[in-house]
C-alpha cells in the first residue's frame, strides 16, 4: 500500500495534464508507506510513449531526500493515452528496488486514474493507493 495526501495526488494529476500529450515523470518521497514530498522531473525523452528522467535532476533529488531524512517511495509517470498499468517497457526498466511505480492515466481526461505497482524481476504486483 502507498498513502498519498490529497494535495500530492492532485499535483500528480496536474503534472500529467500540464505535460499532455507527452509523458511526465517524477519522484515521490516520504517515510514508511506515506508520501510527503513530490519532485517533478524532466522527461528528457519528450515522448508520449516513454520517459527518461534527467540524471542531474535525479542526483539532486536523492541529495534532497537525504537532507530531509526521507526515502524515495515511488517513481511516477503518466500514460497520456493508455491505461494506468505498466507497459512492457515500464516493466523492463523498473530497476529501482524497493519502490512503488505510480502511473496516472489520462486515457479519459475527465476521469484520470492513478494506480500503483511493485515491480521486481519482471513480476508486477498491484498495490492499494490510499488518498488521504
Amino acid at each position: 500500500m502507498i498513502r498519498i495526501p490529497h494535495a500530492i495526488h492532485d499535483e500528480i494529476i496536474d503534472h500529467a495534464r500540464s505535460g499532455f500529450p507527452l509523458e511526465v515523470c517524477g519522484i515521490l518521497g516520504g517515510t514508511d508507506t506515506t508520501v510527503s514530498a513530490i519532485y517533478r522531473m524532466t522527461n528528457t525523452d519528450a515522448s508520449n510513449e516513454h520517459f527518461m528522467m534527467a540524471p542531474r535532476e535525479q542526483f539532486s533529488v536523492v541529495k534532497e531526500l537525504r537532507a530531509e531524512g526521507i526515502s524515495m517511495l515511488a517513481i511516477y509517470h503518466s500514460h497520456p493515452e493508455s491505461p494506468a498499468r505498466p507497459s512492457e517497457e515500464d516493466i523492463r526498466l523498473a530497476l529501482t528496488p524497493g519502490v512503488s511505480y505510480v502511473i496516472v492515466s489520462l486515457q479519459d481526461p475527465g476521469q484520470p486514474v492513478i494506480r500503483s505497482f511493485r515491480i521486481s524481476d519482471g513480476v508486477v504486483t498491484p498495490e492499494e493507493v490510499v488518498v488521504m
